[in-house]
C-alpha cells in the first residue's frame, strides 16, 4: 500500500521552526517556497554553485555527498522527511560545499534565499532555531567521524540508523524507517552486503526487524548503545 505524504503546505506548517513564525511570516513562507519533484539518482544540488535556497525533504530521502576528482564518493550524510539543510551556505554566502542526490524519488521544498534572510532578521525563534540546528548538525558529523575512525561495521550501521533519529534535525521519522540495506550500507560506509550482515546481528540481537518496504527500530536507545 503507498503511504501518502504530505503536501507542501502541510510540509512546511509541520516544521519546528515553522511552528514559532508570526501569521504574516508563514504566509511569506507559504507564498514563496515552492516544491520540485526529484527522482532517484538525481542531484538535488552540485557543489561549487550559488546557493539560493534552503533546502528541505517532503518526501524520500536525500544524501549529502562529495566526489574525488577519480571518482571516489565519499557520504556525509542522509536527510529523510522533515529535515532541511544548507543553512551554512546561506549564513556565510559562499558557493556550496558538497553535492546532494536524492536516493529515492524524492519531493523537495525549496525557500528562496531573501526569505532565509527576512526570517533570519526579522523573528528571533527562527535565529534560535538555526543555532540549535547547526548545533546539532556539529555534533552529528563529529559523531560521523568518531564512528568512522573507531568503531566496526556493525556498530557504525548501528549508531547510522539511530543517527536518524534526531527530533531537531529529522521531527518527522517515524519507527519504520523506509530506507534499503543499499542505502544503510552508503551511510554507513559499508557495502551492501557488509550492512546486510549488520542488520541481521542488530536483527538478533531485538534491536530492529527489515520489514518490507524499510528497517522498523524496536530499540531505539539499543541500538544508540550497542557495540559489536
Amino acid at each position: 500500500m503507498k503511504l501518502e505524504t504530505p503536501s507542501l503546505k502541510e510540509a512546511i506548517r509541520s516544521a519546528i521552526w515553522a511552528q514559532t513564525l508570526t501569521a504574516e511570516q508563514l504566509e511569506l513562507v507559504e507564498a514563496t517556497t515552492f516544491e520540485v519533484f526529484i527522482p532517484k539518482g538525481g542531484f538535488v544540488c552540485h557543489k561549487g554553485e550559488v546557493v539560493d535556497n534552503w533546502i528541505g525533504i517532503i518526501s524520500g530521502m536525500v544524501k549529502m555527498n562529495n566526489f574525488s576528482p577519480s571518482g571516489k564518493s565519499v557520504t556525509f550524510t542522509g536527510v529523510p522527511p522533515g529535515g532541511w539543510f544548507g543553512e551554512g551556505s546561506l549564513l556565510k554566502d559562499e558557493r556550496r560545499r558538497y553535492d546532494a542526490m536524492t536516493l529515492r524519488d524524492s519531493r523537495i521544498a525549496r525557500m528562496p534565499a531573501a526569505t532565509f534572510h527576512h526570517l533570519l532578521e526579522n523573528s528571533l525563534p527562527f535565529t534560535r532555531f538555526l543555532l540549535m540546528q547547526l548545533n546539532e548538525r556539529l555534533a552529528q558529523f563529529i559523531g560521523m567521524v568518531e564512528n568512522e575512525r573507531l568503531l566496526d561495521p556493525d556498530t557504525r550501521v548501528a549508531r547510522c540508523l539511530a543517527s536518524l533519529f534526531n527530533s531537531h534535525l529529522y521531527p518527522g521519522i517515524e519507527r519504520l524507517v523506509q530506507i534499503s540495506q543499499e542505502e544503510v550500507g552508503l551511510l554507513s560506509g559499508s557495502s551492501r552486503q557488509r550492512a546486510n550482515q549488520a542488520l541481521q546481528v542488530l536483527e538478533k540481537e531485538g534491536l530492529v526487524r527489515v520489514d518490507y518496504g524499510g528497517i522498523r527500530i524496536l530499540d531505539l536507545e539499543g541500538l544508540r548503545r550497542f557495540e559489536a
